[in-house]
């Protein structure tokens, strides 16, 4: 229980990654809000992870500064204070660089990077008026990608997004410091979600992924899960401005693997 009376705000909770790390800093002891723009799919997650720990969900457009003031101030009023968050939200839009819609790379740009930017600020704030009243510091993971350093030719806002927010995490990380507030990033690989599932499915394009992972399988989003809630915890006391790849292997690989039939 590393992070036992504590409350967590996850962003893009709802689904894949974000309510696999809902659950785990539930189990932890956490006290979790989950940020989501699907209010359909934030109540079903409340009642997957109430098994786990208290849980409760927000409707929230986190690239909206007047949503993310909300979101943190019913957070407050739901469990008191505010000591961890995980800028988790994100999405992605597919299109050729010649053909690229400039409506369609603000609006990834928004939930992908501004939000981090939003919910960070609201967030360290309320953080530091704590630590003032005698608090312990709080610490903050942003969601990145391996794509933070490789490029997708027709996910032009995605990758410079993600490349965005570990530039973020660094910046966030010397800034708030001085606070004792810790930011790291997670960045993963190829993870098995319903935005992969469609490729997973298909065997040639599995192959594609499985020749750059060296460990030779798509992970799962509870192994996500259990890097953030490390990076949240006490355990990584002496970890900031860090982005930690959960990649398989895939980061370090310059050449292809063979893979298992």
């Amino acid at each position: 229980m590393r992070l036992d009376g504590r409350t967590a705000i996850v962003t893009g909770g709802a689904k894949g990654i974000g309510l696999a790390i809902v659950r785990r800093l539930a189990a932890e002891g956490a006290r979790v809000m989950i940020a989501d723009i699907d209010e359909a799919a934030g109540a079903a997650a409340v009642e997957t992870a109430s098994s786990d720990g208290e849980v409760r969900f927000t409707a929230t457009d986190v690239s909206e500064r007047l949503d993310v003031h909300n979101l943190v101030a019913k957070t407050i009023d739901a469990f008191g204070s505010i000591n961890a968050l995980v800028n988790n939200a994100g999405i992605v839009h597919a299109a050729d660089f010649l053909d690229l819609k400039e409506e369609d790379f603000d609006r990834v740009m928004g939930v992908n990077l501004k939000s981090v930017l939003l919910c960070g600020q609201a967030v360290a704030r309320h953080m530091v008026d704590q630590i003032g009243k005698g608090e312990e510091p709080g610490s903050i993971v942003n969601m990145s990608s391996i794509n933070d350093t490789f490029a997708i030719a027709n996910q032009v806002p995605y990758s410079v997004s993600k490349g965005g927010v570990s530039q973020m995490t660094k910046v966030m990380a010397l800034s708030l410091a001085p606070h004792g507030i810790r930011v790291n990033s997670v960045g993963p690989g190829s993870i098995m979600t319903d935005m992969l599932a469609s490729v997973a499915d298909n065997p040639e394009a599995k192959t594609r992924i499985l020749s750059r992972t060296p460990l030779g399988r798509i992970g799962e989003p509870s192994e996500i899960a259990s890097v953030v809630a490390f990076l949240l915890s006490s355990d990584a006391s002496y970890v900031t401005g860090q982005t930690i790849y959960a990649d398989g292997g895939r980061m370090p690989l310059n050449y292809t693997v063979p893979v298992k039939e």
